[in-house]
């Protein structure tokens, strides 16, 4: 089932009720979801390679402490902080000051920042363990199936 977007994301507590949480694709809804997005992104950072493994190392502690609590949503929400992470560097590493696009719509030159890759890579190793994690496979598919 796809993220809901005309949820009143202001007032509902997604820990209280998971069962209107969506997975959706990717990094839906990353921003959205509380109160997991206040507890994550507070430490979701990716400046330097050691800024990006701090961060990353953070949120997939915070991870372990969802599954450990068998709070899905909690650990869907921190993998996708580390999926962001990863994409966000990428977008950085690629592209001077994170933009693709120049004004008129046209995309502009790719450039390499080797700091922004590295972070990249950072956050991309702790995302493959989160997403390749039989208890969060298990968990994802049991939501899915009893919410959608």
């Amino acid at each position: 089932m796809a993220f809901d977007y005309d949820l009143d994301f202001d007032k509902i507590n997604f820990r209280k009720q998971p069962e209107l949480y969506r997975v959706g694709r990717g990094e839906q809804g990353v921003l959205l979801v509380e109160p997991y997005k206040s507890e994550i992104l507070p430490h979701w950072r990716f400046k330097t390679p050691e800024i990006a493994t701090e961060s990353s190392e953070k949120i997939y502690q915070m991870y372990l402490k969802y599954k450990e609590d068998q709070d899905f949503v909690g650990m869907d929400m921190a993998r996708k902080f580390l999926q962001m992470g990863y994409t966000r560097s990428r977008r950085y590493a690629n592209y001077k000051g994170g933009r693709k696009y120049e004004e008129n719509g046209e995309i502009k030159e790719r450039t390499i920042d080797e700091e922004k890759a590295k972070s990249a890579a950072i956050f991309e190793k702790k995302w493959k363990i989160v997403r390749e994690d039989e208890d969060y496979l298990k968990l994802k598919k049991e939501h899915q199936k009893k919410y959608g």
